[in-house]
């Protein structure tokens, strides 16, 4: 008996040592993937792995005013927190702003940088028209969060955040209080009426303005990372639409000859186009107002990805990242992402 036993003891060790304990191959690129097929046909297709630590996925979301819509962007940052980003950027219109009064601008920021802190990546912010209406406004967002246009790069890939609410000071201050008469006609009236106000039909509300010291910080900046792979633009609003531009027309003139993308915001409604061969960006919102009529108008996230290949852009539509559980994470199972859809404000 004792000897029937060691002979089953040797014949199961040599089975065992007789199988392959690491991969005969490795498919092109990918590191750390193993196998045990020692030849001929694989069940897999033979493209490598897109695992170049050089690439990096960004993240990008939207206005979240006009009166936001309670719970959208927290639903946007549980979601991203599955995604995954590597850092995300805005295009402006973070908080409701549209005052004077620094308690109340320093509770809506708090607000919003709360629910920011959310993100598992740095959260790098825009200023939109909502964030910078006044010179108080800009005095706030310089003492909270420094300039308000800046750079960085990340991976041999350049970002310019831009102003679009360079004005003089004193256009600022005259554009505010036009614009405190506006909110309280589309108050009263709907968001139909905003055009037929004074603030409604300023070029400064539509296009905004780049100033010259603006253009000419970023041309520096362009002048020196000559060499990067990829430049990304972030603004609010489309300045290159505001009639004889030239200042944001000398930020294109320096990027004339390399790849770059314009992502923007304002309008709170989804729009593509191309420009000097470049796609020019337009999101729609993250919480903001959805007004009727506006086509492709819904809540989303917009994730790009960076390569040596190129630059890859993916829109996500709040209502379709589900987690784990096959729901929409935060409560988002109650809210309405797209006001065509389910017939809410």
């Amino acid at each position: 008996m004792y000897r029937l036993s060691w002979l089953l003891f040797l014949l199961l060790t040599s089975a065992c040592t007789t199988l392959p304990t690491t991969a005969p191959g490795d498919v092109p690129g990918g590191d750390g993937f193993r196998h045990d097929f020692a030849g001929g046909p694989v069940p897999w297709t033979d493209v490598p792995f897109d695992n170049d630590p050089d690439s990096f996925t960004f993240a990008l979301f939207s206005d979240l005013t006009g009166g936001e819509r309670e719970g959208v962007f927290a639903v946007a940052v549980e979601q991203l927190r599955l995604l995954r980003p590597e850092l995300i950027l805005s295009v402006g219109d973070l908080i409701e702003g549209g005052s004077e009064d620094r308690a109340q601008l320093a509770h809506e920021w708090e607000s919003f940088d709360k629910r920011a802190d959310r993100a598992r990546a740095p959260v790098f912010y825009t200023g939109g028209n909502h964030d910078l209406t006044n010179p108080l406004m800009w005095e706030v967002w310089e003492a909270r969060y420094g300039r308000r246009y800046y750079h960085f790069l990340y991976k041999d890939t350049l970002f310019l955040v831009l102003d679009t609410e360079d004005n003089p000071r004193e256009l600022q201050q005259h554009i505010h209080e036009i614009r405190l008469e506006a909110d309280r006609v589309v108050a009263e009236r709907g968001w139909g009426a905003l055009d037929e106000t004074a603030y409604g039909q300023l070029e400064e509300r539509n296009t905004g303005r780049i100033g010259a010291a603006q253009a000419a910080y970023f041309e520096g900046v362009i002048a020196a990372n000559a060499n990067v792979r990829h430049t990304f633009l972030l603004l609010h609003k489309p300045a290159w639409e505001r009639p004889g531009e030239e200042n944001f027309a000398r930020i294109e003139a320096a990027l004339a000859d390399r790849p770059y993308t314009v992502f923007h915001g304002h309008v709170h409604s989804y729009a593509w186009l191309q420009r000097h061969g470049r796609d020019y960006i337009r999101l729609a919102t993250t919480g903001g107002v959805q007004i009727e009529g506006r086509d492709r108008a819904f809540d989303h996230v917009t994730l790009v990805t960076v390569s040596d290949d190129g630059v890859d852009i993916a829109n996500l539509r709040l209502d379709g990242i589900l987690d784990k559980t096959g729901r929409i994470p935060a409560g988002g199972e109650a809210l309405c992402f797209e006001r065509a859809r389910c017939d809410q404000p």
